[in-house]
């Protein structure tokens, strides 16, 4: 049977929500380990091997994949230790461990979240993607309206600008997708859905529709004058 999680899982994901201390989650952690972690990295190898048909250069190891549960603190006011959710990022192989467009999911005691896109370029990276949408705008746009992507997917908030990029034209015809920070789709579903055996093939569906959107963004990245180092958002 596919992989998917039990009802212990989301219930220890309420409860850390509530108790989000060390010595609570230290009494639990076999239960994390056991209902959450295993079951994690255990889907993780399923999607890679789905990514086979569509998205190869993005398989990696589940232990890469998938995130650490602890928090880094060190530069934040909220010093709780843990996050709230689990989830796993399917980079781009050649762009790094957190670079470039990929593929990502999440899943926390409210919803089951399953995006794809760039989300927090730095400046080169910016620049690369940018200098692309201006001679293949049309492009992206035609990825964009694909009706399979636009049922299972829907936009994220790009963090657009209010004035066009230093160097770009405002009367560029593609200074709307130019003046964004990021660039990608999302589906929230509820957390109910990682319970179910269809599990996989709703993520997988969703990344194989977001995969040409994917290549596109990636494409000014894998050149060598590219050279991108980015965080993603959602982490």
């Amino acid at each position: 049977m596919p992989t998917h999680f039990s009802p212990e899982a989301l219930q220890f994901l309420r409860g850390l929500a509530r108790n989000n201390r060390r010595d609570w989650f230290d009494a639990r952690k076999p239960l994390y380990e056991r209902e959450l972690k295993a079951p994690m990295l255990a889907l993780i190898e399923e999607i890679n091997g789905e990514l086979v048909d569509f998205a190869p250069e993005h398989i990696r190891p589940a232990q890469k994949c998938m995130f650490r549960i602890y928090r880094d603190t060190r530069f934040s006011a909220d010093k709780t230790p843990y996050k709230k959710h689990i989830s796993a990022w399917f980079a781009r192989e050649g762009l790094g461990n957190k670079s470039g467009g990929g593929f990502y999911f999440h899943l926390s005691a409210k919803e089951l979240i399953v995006a794809a896109g760039v989300y927090m370029p730095e400046r080169e990276q910016l620049l690369a993607i940018r200098n692309h949408l201006l001679a293949h705008h049309e492009e992206f746009r035609r990825l964009q309206k694909d009706r399979k992507l636009q049922r299972l997917m829907g936009e994220f908030d790009g963090l657009r600008l209010t004035r066009p990029p230093k160097g770009f034209s405002k009367d560029h015809p593609a200074m709307d997708l130019i003046a964004c920070r990021q660039w990608g789709v999302s589906a929230t579903l509820p957390a109910e859905t990682a319970l179910q055996p269809t599990l996989r093939k709703e993520i997988v569906n969703r990344f194989r529709a977001a995969a040409p959107l994917i290549e596109f963004l990636n494409r000014p990245l894998t050149t060598q004058s590219a050279k991108p180092t980015a965080l993603l958002g959602f982490f």
